[in-house]
């Protein structure tokens, strides 16, 4: 189904400003037992509003196809990158937010469970919610008491009735995945009152666009974080932005902190004024980003196409959504990369989606004499590069298009 209303203001004045053409769904990883079923494929396509300036999919897929189909893969703790920054978060939030021992934490969109257990360990009393059985199986047997459920204002009015106030309540990589923004706001507004503060963060549209970086785009990401978005958000439900700039995480995120009380810092209206200096809003800048985009494939398979003429074998690194949307876009499947590897036990073993290239794990390298690497999941490629040079030095790395 196509979307026909702004996620934000419901205006009907939607501009196409992204096509990546039919893509599956980039979180869904094939099991062995589904190598003979059909991909579910949709257009991946975004629109911005003309009036609220909001971008978001074309394309609705409900959440149930996304998270419960089959098993979520991805994993909080999957890197020694990712659990040091949640160790980090989890260190600051404390501090920041004053939570003390018997405070409740919530995270929505808890995965599994490994920032939560942070803050549990610190005395706080946790709570995990996510739509995921998968993933929250894993939670609980972390000790991170965890919910099963897509969180809208009916959980939040149980969350409250069953557990209490919670004085800290963080969704990281999610709120950006719910295709009802508003009715999450309006969740929001009834778990926190002026003793409590929502802290929300996700990949930075302006960095995507700047960068170039448009694997970040794919239909489990719904709507993309601005400055401007989530200034009508937190508007439309009555809090204010206390805090709000960019993280380095999943190469440049936006984070923002939302409170029932107080005066909206100066800070959001200074990243308006940059997003608006860019061309964020401007038709004109995706039509230049769309024809970079296709210069870029063409010469990045015309690379690849000279190395297997030539005999080369090329593997992939990082089992990634991000990867997926590359792969399919790029129209690398398994007849040019020969496998993906991936650290995670829980994607090793399964195949990327429409591509159909086997994942394993990264000690493939060393079965091969002088492979090529594609490093899908860049936002840790320095990480990655110095695991893979010790397991096949011989390793000749294709730096992907920026």
């Amino acid at each position: 189904m196509t979307r026909a209303h702004c996620l934000f203001c419901n205006g009907t004045n939607l501009d196409k400003i992204i096509d990546l053409g039919i893509q599956p769904l980039a979180d869904t990883f094939i099991t062995l037992d589904m190598v003979d079923e059909r991909d579910a494929r949709y257009p991946l396509q975004c629109t911005q509003c003309r009036d609220c300036k909001g971008v978001q999919t074309t394309y609705v897929v409900s959440p149930g196809e996304r998270y419960c189909a089959a098993d979520y893969s991805y994993t909080s703790s999957n890197s020694r990158l990712s659990r040091e920054y949640w160790d980090a978060y989890a260190a600051e939030a404390m501090e920041l937010y004053d939570i003390s021992e018997g405070d409740l934490v919530i995270e929505i969109g808890s995965n599994d469970g490994y920032l939560l257990e942070q803050f549990k360990n610190a005395g706080a009393r946790v709570l995990g919610i996510d739509p995921s059985m998968y993933v929250n199986d894993l939670a609980n047997k972390r000790g991170v008491r965890t919910i099963t459920a897509l969180f809208d204002d009916t959980v939040a009015e149980y969350v409250l009735s069953t557990y209490g106030r919670p004085k800290l309540v963080i969704a990281n990589n999610v709120f950006n995945h719910s295709n009802e923004p508003k009715e999450f706001m309006d969740g929001i507004s009834h778990l926190i009152d002026e003793n409590s503060t929502f802290v929300c963060e996700s990949p930075y549209w302006l960095n995507c666009i700047k960068s170039g970086r448009f694997d970040q785009i794919y239909h489990e990401h719904v709507f993309y974080f601005t400055a401007k978005t989530m200034e009508f958000l937190s508007s439309y439900c009555g809090l204010v932005i206390s805090q709000i700039g960019e993280t380095y995480y999943h190469g440049g995120s936006l984070r923002c902190t939302m409170r029932a009380c107080g005066k909206v810092i100066p800070k959001v209206q200074e990243m308006i004024a940059e997003e608006e200096r860019f061309g964020l809003y401007e038709l004109k800048t995706y039509r230049n980003f769309m024809r970079h985009l296709y210069e870029q494939k063409d010469d990045f398979r015309e690379q690849v196409r000279a190395i297997k003429e030539a005999g080369g074998s090329i593997l992939a690194v990082g089992a990634a959504a991000k990867g997926n949307t590359l792969l399919t876009f790029y129209e690398l499947d398994r007849s040019i990369i020969d496998l993906v590897t991936d650290a995670s036990p829980h994607k090793q073993g399964k195949m990327t989606p429409l591509t159909r290239i086997p994942i394993t794990a990264d000690s493939a390298f060393a079965e091969y004499d002088e492979p090529y690497a594609i490093i899908l999941s860049w936002n840790i490629s320095d990480v990655l590069k110095e695991i893979l040079h010790k397991i096949n030095p011989k390793i000749k790395f294709l730096d992907l298009p920026e």
